[in-house]
């Protein structure tokens, strides 16, 4: 089995209730869920014009590779009701993989470690609270280190649901 830290997002509809059909499909299809952090209401990033997201960082063990778990999140998306119409735009449902173990990989629809996890604080503010000592395999700093020098200072905020 392998560890793999996902982020799932959503700023369209009853986000919460979008991000929990996520993670129970995520755990019928692909493996166990073992760890899960808060959700986080944040701050758009990359097109601000548009409602704020969910996300909730999801730590995944399961028997696929990379490649063909992406290529099956991105069929939970599909069947979810996501449609790819507007880069960074609103979503319904959004599931990336962070990190998978420690490898490197780079493929046309993946890319490990996510290009952009120490420039989004919507990505390490939910990561550190189930890793904090995960060490990224390029930069080699922890998700605290990340988080403590990283330059985006958009709002994160754990939400609590009633």
């Amino acid at each position: 089995m392998s560890t793999v830290y996902l982020l799932t997002g959503s700023n369209l509809g009853h986000s919460a209730a979008y991000l929990a059909e996520a993670a129970s499909q995520i755990e019928q299809k692909l493996g166990k869920i073992v760890r899960r952090s808060s959700l986080y209401e944040t701050e758009p990033w990359g097109n601000t014009n548009q409602p704020a997201f969910l996300n909730q960082v999801l730590v995944l063990e399961t028997e696929f590779e990379p490649e063909p778990l992406m290529r099956l999140l991105l069929e939970v998306e599909t069947n979810m009701g996501r449609k790819r119409t507007e880069k960074y735009g609103p979503r319904t449902i959004d599931i990336d993989q962070l990190f998978y173990e420690n490898k490197v990989y780079n493929s046309d629809i993946l890319v490990l470690p996510h290009p952009q996890i120490q420039n989004r604080r919507f990505v390490l503010v939910p990561l550190q609270e189930v890793a904090p000592q995960l060490i990224h395999p390029l930069l080699h700093k922890t998700i605290t280190e990340l988080l403590d020098t990283c330059t985006d200072y958009s709002s994160v905020q754990k939400k609590l649901l009633l």
